[in-house]
């Protein structure tokens, strides 16, 4: 393929830096996730290592300080597809753009799917709403540990959540469930996530666990990954990517249970002696569930800290035909106050190798394909159907 043995690239998952000119139109106007995080937390506050990838050089944005010395090649990205979810952003980044977002529920779900779904797994269910996670287990969760009913419930994302007891419903017939529901909702229920969540009683009050699990639709068209496995190519995946992309092109999985797993272990897979035509894809999504979605401004800030703090150990690891890139998917806002969902905002673009150009501004791409494509470039794959590559500007 190439002279580059490995592409490393971790998706912070939610580290938005801006909000995009349609912003208003997903009801974002002002949204700025990173510059709100950097701002809240004062002058102390500093990436020292992502800057020197060229954080803070990149332009238009509310933090752009422009740090000499700056090691890396750096911009930002739009996202294309008329969505500002997981799954999209994770697709367009390998190459899908979508024509049309996925569908959405804001007064829930239509009364003859779930008829149907109830129908199809036996029992009745509960909620059918839009609803934050822990609140509605709060809520619920009682009634259904009483009745055995799983509770049911939706998101500004395109979710259908499933919420049961790991003890008294049990993660197994949980995940049953989720598939059936996976199988139904299709064509135009066909939502990006089908979300087991499974909770657990402790000191009086429901919590969930670490037992999540995604089941996502089957990307819609060719993605990278897809090039890759094809290819002969190892595809390896950390995290939720697995998930994300319905297992498709995957050749080795490993689920996280947080940040700090994902790090570890995208760190041991570098490491470790690979064959050539390698690509780790991670995803790091405690930015997002953990401190995005729950407006909790200061963990988020510890959160992309320590990431900062790992970062010479991730580039320390790296071989010299490896390339590391850093982006994220969409923005979750933690300061954002009319809404706790996804933010519409532009996303950093931020790459490392030692055979790269160093302090090179990739500017305002157009989608976050440009990655997936480029990718594919520098490995001398076939050519994406969406995205440009900019190979030719950093090697």
């Amino acid at each position: 393929m190439s002279n580059i043995d490995k592409t490393i690239l971790i998706v912070l998952d939610s580290l938005g830096i801006g909000e995009l000119p349609d912003s208003a139109d997903y009801s974002d106007k002002g949204a700025d996730t990173l510059g709100h995080i950097i701002k809240a937390m004062g002058r102390d506050y500093n990436l020292d290592n992502l800057s020197k990838l060229g954080l803070y050089n990149i332009s238009n944005t509310s933090f752009q300080n422009n740090k000499k010395n700056v090691i890396g090649c750096y911009g930002k990205m739009a996202t294309k597809s008329p969505a500002k979810d997981t799954t999209a952003g994770h697709w367009e980044l390998s190459g899908i753009v979508l024509d049309k977002p996925f569908p959405t529920y804001p007064n829930g779900f239509p009364k003859n799917l779930i008829e149907e779904f109830e129908k199809q797994i036996g029992i009745k269910v509960l909620g059918n709403c839009v609803a934050s996670g822990t609140e509605i287990i709060q809520k619920l969760g009682l009634q259904h540990e009483q009745t055995g009913y799983p509770i049911v419930y939706t998101s500004a994302d395109s979710v259908f959540q499933i919420a049961c007891s790991e003890e008294t419903f049990g993660l197994e017939k949980l995940y049953d469930i989720c598939r059936i529901a996976r199988k139904l909702l299709q064509g135009e229920h066909a939502v990006g996530r089908v979300i087991a969540r499974p909770f657990i009683k402790k000191d009086g009050a429901y919590v969930r666990t670490t037992n999540r699990h995604d089941f996502s639709l089957t990307p819609t068209g060719t993605t990278v990954l897809d090039l890759f496995y094809n290819s002969g190519g190892q595809v390896i995946s950390v995290g939720k990517i697995y998930d994300i992309f319905a297992g498709k092109s995957i050749s080795k999985a490993y689920k996280t249970k947080s940040n700090i797993e994902g790090i570890e272990k995208t760190i041991e897979l570098i490491k470790q002696p690979s064959e050539k035509n390698t690509f780790i894809f991670t995803n790091l999504v405690d930015f997002d569930m953990l401190w995005g979605h729950r407006r909790n401004i200061e963990a988020y800030a510890k959160g992309i800290k320590y990431f900062d703090d790992k970062l010479p150990e991730i580039i320390d690891t790296l071989n010299k035909n490896d390339i590391l890139i850093i982006t994220a998917d969409h923005g979750c806002d933690p300061s954002y106050t009319k809404h706790t969902d996804h933010t519409r905002e532009y996303v950093p673009l931020l790459i490392y190798g030692k055979q790269l150009k160093n302090n090179v501004d990739l500017g305002i791409r157009n989608s976050l394909s440009d990655v997936g494509q480029t990718i594919a470039d520098i490995f001398k794959l076939s050519k994406l159907k969406n995205g440009t590559s900019f190979k030719a500007d950093i090697i």
